[in-house]
């Protein structure tokens, strides 16, 4: 375990990016087998790829096996609810990956065998995982010695966990190169043309100076428009792909937020006042604090500045001992008292020699390097030698480890006070999270009066009784109002603020509701018009410090949006092509820019070196069909009108600039580059969408 916790230690944030690249490929042991009942298929069925039943328990036991992993890299013994979802996700695509591309592999006999893979592990040129896994800090290459350390132990303990862990690093490798071999495959049938490239070349190398006139759609009146049920209907008909929905849930809700009342403040009040004479009287201001503060004691010294207006003639006009308050600030009331007083540095010029520290084995010996280190600058020794020779802080120890001038602050805290307290020219042996400094400081800045204080913070939070006083109230709603419409009657007669939303099965979360995923899984089981019910069976959710009490009012089911449901954006569409048909028949013909700017109410733009390739207008925004028509003109000649994304243009090319860029090879190469990238991420989709992939999480999750 211990070589284990060194490796990871030693990797950092290599093995946060690994894990973070590698998860979507993460599918431990053999692929899952479809359930083997009716029942089990109807009830544990959390997916279906490419024909296979994914069962919920066994994706769950992945889950928990890449979450030991996790914990076991990151050293910790529980993980948080949001790097749970990303587990989760992650091990889905994993899954995904894994069943839409194991046919793929078998048909087209890709494949690692045990001789590459072992060339991938401890090979000349070692695959990316095992170079971050393994990478000397100091030199930047592979560390063979602990390489081989380490597939040796777990080798001889295959029952522990550093076992599994290699088993699972094996297994991301296997993953990537059968993938990254595909993708290679499919780059290699990828193939452009020197006509293509000349194309391309043409393109970049001729910029347009441009004049335009143009009238947005938005200076023709909607009611001049007509569009009628008829072609509603046939454009629906014509485009009905575009209308292709997921199941989702509309529902109205109202807050009933715990707040803290008077009588609840007025508690806090008196608390803190109470203890105001024996926080006076306490010898050790700074215990006293941290025993009975909501706020644990902050040894900084702050300038004047740095001080809150209201206590700044105080904090430096009193004495030690000295008290302010009680006093609100915020949600909160303090008390505050003078602790003591410094002359301190706004900066300093230091320089350090760090040892570094990756595993909890290396600290005594890190000191006691560091202790040796510091007698023989005692004695005169070379700091700018030492620091070149043993300071693991490379971009300091390149300059003898000077740090230059630096403000308060801006070092981690035990680096931080050591340099600021410290006398120039002493040296200081410190631990920090980065490992053990020497420190040297050199210079010191001009100093000024800084002052430390004592500040009890009582926060002004709900009583359990206010908890229940709001409970009563949501609850009283909640029973007066059973259904849809004495839900609005009852937000409309009591003021109350009604919010609406509208969620798909997947979502993690209500917009503005902290964890809300309950009430989004509650609402896929309501029935309309009737209030959402938690698993409890209460209309009652009590997410974060509030009472949620929601109906739902509409349901749509995967599928195709009804006509009715999306007429509104139909109708915008067609309107939008009928003002620009009127615009192209009024503008057709005109050549001269100025004219038809009066003629329009307008006036006419300019703008410079447009290309093909260009998305945006200078003073139009986001037209590329102007940048397209542009490019195709010669100096003097005019466009026919154009339909833009937010109105119809005319464009008159005023000069033409050519540049030189003619390397065809180069551009060929670089167009078969970014096809190929394309295509992989094409064919992957394609692959995915003929899996058939059916998602059933949310029913688990």
């Amino acid at each position: 375990m211990a070589t284990l916790e060194k490796i990871r230690n030693k990797a950092g944030i290599g093995i946060t990016i690994f894990i973070g690249m590698a998860l979507a490929a993460f599918v431990l042991g053999d692929a899952v087998k479809s359930g083997s009942s009716i029942m089990r298929g109807n009830q544990q069925e959390i997916a279906k790829i490419a024909g296979k039943s994914v069962d919920y328990k066994e994706f769950q036991k992945k889950v928990d096996d890449l979450t030991d992993i996790y914990k076991m890299n990151s050293g910790s013994s529980s993980i948080d609810q949001k790097t749970t979802e990303q587990i989760r996700e992650q091990t889905w695509m994993g899954l995904v990956r894994n069943y839409t591309m194991k046919d793929i592999y078998d048909n087209l006999g890709i494949g690692v065998t045990s001789n590459e893979l072992f060339e991938l592990v401890s090979g000349e040129n070692p695959h990316p995982i095992i170079q971050s896994l393994f990478r000397d800090q100091k030199t930047g290459t592979v560390n063979r010695p602990a390489l081989i350390q380490f597939l040796k132990y777990q080798q001889s303990n295959s029952t522990g966990p550093e076992h599994n862990y290699w088993l699972f690093v094996e297994n991301q490798i296997v993953e990537e190169r059968s993938f990254t071999k595909y993708n290679n495959l499919v780059s290699k049938g990828i193939f452009t043309t020197s006509d293509e490239a000349k194309q391309s070349i043409e393109g970049k190398n001729k910029k347009v100076n441009i004049e335009f006139v143009g009238k947005p759609f938005t200076m023709i009146s909607d009611s001049s428009v007509k569009v009628s049920e008829t072609e509603v209907q046939k454009y629906y008909d014509t485009h009905k792909e575009k209308f292709k929905q997921e199941a989702s849930r509309d529902f109205e809700y109202v807050l009933f937020p715990v707040v803290a009342s008077k009588g609840d403040e007025d508690k806090v009040i008196k608390w803190i006042n109470d203890i105001k004479p024996e926080f006076a009287a306490v010898e050790d201001p700074a215990a006293y604090v941290n025993v009975n503060s909501d706020k644990q004691f902050d040894a900084s010294f702050l300038k004047k500045t740095e001080v809150p207006a209201a206590l700044a003639d105080f904090a430096f006009n009193g004495k030690p001992g000295d008290m302010y308050g009680p006093y609100k600030e915020g949600q909160s009331w303090k008390l505050c008292k003078i602790q003591k007083f410094e002359d301190l540095p706004d900066s300093v010029n230091a320089r350090h020699i760090l040892i570094k520290v990756s595993a909890q084995a290396e600290l005594a010996k890190a000191k006691s390097t560091a202790d040796s280190l510091k007698r023989v600058l005692v004695l005169g020794g070379d700091f700018a030698a030492l620091a070149h020779k043993y300071s693991s802080d490379e971009g300091s120890a390149a300059k003898g480890g000077e740090l230059g001038w630096f403000k308060r602050g801006a070092m981690v805290k035990p680096f931080d006070e050591a340099a600021f307290f410290g006398k120039i020219n002493d040296y200081q042996v410190v631990t920090s999270q980065f490992g053990i400094h020497i420190i040297q400081v050199t210079k010191k800045g001009n100093t000024t009066k800084n002052v430390q204080l004592a500040t009890i913070v009582r926060n002004i939070e709900p009583s359990s009784q206010t908890y229940q006083q709001t409970y009563s109230v949501a609850s009283k709603f909640a029973a007066e109002n059973r259904d849809l419409k004495a839900f609005r009657a009852s937000v409309t007669s009591q003021g109350l603020n009604k919010r609406l939303a509208t969620i798909s099965e997947a979502d993690k979360d209500v917009s503005g509701l902290e964890n809300s995923r309950v009430l989004v899984r509650a609402a896929f089981k309501a029935e309309i018009g009737q209030p959402i019910i938690s698993a409890e069976g209460t209309p009652i959710f009590e997410l974060g410090s509030q009472f949620v009490i929601a109906v739902l009012s509409s349901t749509q089911d995967k599928g195709y949006s009804t006509v009715s449901s999306v007429k509104p954006s139909i109708e915008l569409e067609l309107r939008k092509q009928k003002k620009a048909e009127q615009l192209v028949e009024q503008m057709k013909g005109k050549t001269d820019l100025n004219s038809l700017a009066s003629l329009l109410g307008t006036t006419v733009g300019q703008a410079q070196n447009i290309d093909f390739e260009a998305y945006a207008i200078p003073g139009l925004g986001n037209e590329p069909a102007i940048a397209g028509a542009a490019s195709a003109l010669e100096p003097g000649s005019v466009s026919k009108p154009i339909t833009g994304s937010n109105g119809v243009y005319v464009v008159k090319a005023t000069a033409v600039n050519k540049g030189t860029y003619s390397d065809i090879a180069a551009e060929r190469f670089q167009n078969k580059m970014a096809l190929g990238y394309r295509v992989q991420v094409q064919a992957f989709d394609a692959l995915k969408e003929n899996a058939g992939v059916v998602d059933k999480r949310a029913k688990f999750y």
